[in-house]
């Protein structure tokens, strides 16, 4: 079969696999020989902390992506070829020097990589080279999965329907790639460097081989094999921070070590026979691709509300809100379960689903902060952080997102951690100043006898702070925050 390109420069980037990857299948199949490359781009990298837990996960899982394009190439010189540049510059410099035809890449609609793919294939353009693109890191994208009228959902429940009714097995296919490894092109001299070490490109070692967080392609199915022997009770366990229920997979997810197919395969499978945990973690994938779709086609949402009415709303500023803020990061609000996920996502960069929602509602409901400020810290902090995902779980506390939950709803912080962390595990584990505590006073520890708190060596407003707004008072204000927001009901 003739090739449609002789050379072809495969770009890494959310996909940094060897095992069903969308793309990298594309380039091998329609090019002759391919390069592959991936960018720490100095744009991204410049703006975050000299020690970064991702930067570290991505660059000892190249080191294993590397490895495997060697292996597969059967030549010595195989592998990847790295750098460390803008990479709006350096793609279309790299494949001038590789005399390249084409450059595929995984497609990505957040705004800044839209705008960046953008400046990239008009800079390769003028060199008469093409930027192919290609679905991978979702299951349906875009446009593809539409109301009857032709418009995109805004609600989740009947967009999974759609979702759910459209899947086919060709959506989940395999993309096999191990009979085109000879394809794979070995380096130039120039470009057979190793993988950049994290002094390299000026980072320094984080806390993640000590959190034992696994990376790579290997951590990622080790991670995925063993959340499968568990998949079925996900249902039961998952809202409980202390107990192992999530798949832990959320990093793999953002960086590409699993494939999405595979991940939505197994959990369908076990759907269709019968299993209730399976069908509740597949409905979290969805979400997943829902959000996905919504920051593709709403692209505002990334600065302002999804529902624009919720931009009247007035949120705290002042050096007290700030104060506020600063308490709420530092995991000093005097409400053990919001103190605790504090504690945790400040220390290993992981917080439990149903924390996010409790700490999110806390932010904007209780503090009465611009959730945009809770979105940011996320940002910064999450080992995770997917802009889509953020910002859609942010607009949901906020109730300013599409299928948000009411503004009324508002989460009570004690009746949470009695409800998700009842014998007070979670909490003990990052909040040992706590631990001697019974399981009844630990969640609000200020409606504890003096007896019982001296006994516990917990002093409030000592070694753990007093709560610094009080829930009732601060529903009260929420309500009149939001009533600008209040439909007025028709005559």
């Amino acid at each position: 079969m003739p090739h449609d390109f002789d050379t072809g420069l495969m770009w890494f980037r959310r996909d940094l696999r060897t095992t069903d990857n969308a793309t990298l299948h594309q380039a091998l199949r329609r090019c002759r020989q391919v390069h592959c490359v991936f960018i720490f781009d100095t744009e991204i990298l410049s703006a975050l902390p000299r020690i970064d837990r991702r930067v570290e996960f991505i660059r000892e899982s190249l080191s294993e992506l590397d490895e495997a394009l060697r292996k597969l190439s059967g030549q010595a010189q195989g592998g990847l070829i790295v750098r460390h540049a803008l990479a709006s510059d350096e793609i279309p410099r790299l494949a001038c020097q590789l005399q390249v035809q084409a450059v595929f890449a995984g497609r990505d609609d957040e705004p800044q990589a839209l705008a960046r793919d953008q400046q990239v294939a008009h800079e390769l353009q003028t060199a008469d080279i093409t930027l192919i693109t290609c679905k991978d890191h979702v299951i349906f994208e875009r446009r593809e999965i539409l109301t009857q009228g032709g418009t995109v959902y805004g609600v989740f429940t009947p967009y999974k329907r759609n979702w759910l009714s459209r899947l086919a097995p060709e959506d989940l296919a395999d993309h096999p790639i191990d009979a085109l490894g000879q394809r794979l092109a070995a380096r130039p001299l120039e470009f057979q460097a190793p993988v950049p070490t994290l002094a390299d490109i000026g980072f320094k070692k984080s806390n993640l081989s000590t959190l034992k967080i696994p990376t790579g392609m290997h951590g990622g199915s080790q991670l995925f094999e063993d959340f499968f022997e568990r998949m079925d009770s996900y249902d039961t366990t998952r809202d409980f921070p202390a107990v192992k229920g999530p798949s832990y997979l959320g990093v793999h997810l953002r960086f590409g070590t699993v494939s999405i197919r595979q991940l939505v395969a197994t959990a369908w499978q076990r759907q269709l026979a019968g299993s209730a945990g399976a069908a509740v973690w597949l409905s979290e994938l969805v979400w997943r691709d829902f959000y996905v779709s919504i920051l593709a086609n709403f692209p505002q949402v990334a600065q302002s509300a999804f529902k624009p009415e919720y931009d009247a709303i007035a949120w705290e500023t002042d050096l007290e809100a700030q104060a506020l803020f600063t308490a709420w990061c530092e995991g000093r609000t005097g409400y053990p379960l919001v103190d605790a996920a504090m504690a945790q996502i400040n220390q290993t960069g992981y917080m439990h689903n149903r924390l996010r929602m409790v700490v999110g509602s806390f932010l904007v409901k209780d503090l009465g902060l611009d959730w945009r400020w809770g979105e940011r810290y996320f940002a910064e902090h999450l080992n995770d952080f997917d802009l889509s995902a953020n910002n859609g779980g942010w607009q949901w506390v906020a109730s300013s997102g599409c299928d948000a939950q009411p503004y009324f709803r508002i989460f009570n912080p004690v009746s949470q951690s009695e409800k998700f962390d009842p014998q007070g595990k979670f909490i003990r584990r990052y909040l040992p100043q706590l631990a001697e505590l019974s399981n009844k006073s630990i969640h609000a520890p200020w409606l504890a006898k003096p007896l019982e708190l001296q006994a516990a060596g917990v002093t409030l407003g000592g070694n753990y702070p007093i709560p610094i707004v009080q829930h009732d008072e601060a529903r009260a204000k929420t309500l009149a925050r939001y009533a600008v927001v209040k439909k007025i009901p028709s005559a």
